[in-house]
């Protein structure tokens, strides 16, 4: 069995981006656990508990109040500078610009939806649509909160890795390869 650790004496942070569906959650989740580091992907749904608030509710509030969305990313941001980690959000490549590696995750449209539609059942066609309508809406609120396009990812992108080319196991084993060609990760049999 191969160990993928990082190296003794040095942390370590990996940012993690991509739209709905692209596995983001499922490769952070992957590759923090394989490495032994933490894990930060902290959302409106873990806002909502902080604040005694419903998820519906927290959104519908953030549609009128930009703190709420601020409040999210600089607070991913602020649990990333504490330790070593994987962050992975929609805007992480960009909000942790000290990331030793920045990775940015891509899958077609249709794969997407997919995948949502796997993940929470529905009809395909509506969530296809819904799926477009939010990725419209992010890429406004994100350039009007913090001026940043998130469909240009390749300026600040270390890796861009398409996940629909091999299932999440294959996709980590990739990204540690890398790491260790990179000398951020060192890897061992036990």
């Amino acid at each position: 069995m191969t160990v993928y650790k990082v190296k003794p004496g040095r942390e370590l942070r990996i940012a993690i981006s991509g739209k709905s569906g692209c596995g983001n959650t499922t490769i952070s989740t992957l590759l923090a656990q394989t490495l032994g580091i933490k894990l930060i992907n902290y959302t409106f749904r873990q806002l909502a508990a902080e604040k005694g608030l419903t998820l519906a509710q927290v959104i519908e509030n953030a549609k009128s109040d930009d703190s709420y969305d601020k409040y999210v990313d600089m607070h991913q941001v602020e649990l990333a500078r504490e330790e070593s980690c994987v962050l992975g959000s929609r805007l992480a490549i960009w909000m942790l610009k000290e990331a030793d590696v920045k990775i940015y995750l891509l899958a077609n449209d249709e794969l997407r939806a997919k995948r949502i539609f796997g993940r929470e059942g529905g009809d395909l066609q509506q969530i296809k649509e819904f799926t477009a309508m939010r990725d419209r809406e992010d890429t406004g609120r994100y350039k009007k909160l913090y001026g940043i396009d998130n469909n240009d990812y390749e300026s600040v992108t270390d890796l861009k890795v398409d996940t629909s080319c091999n299932v999440p196991d294959e996709i980590v084993h990739n990204i540690l390869e890398e790491l260790v060609a990179r000398g951020l990760v060192e890897k061992s049999e036990a």
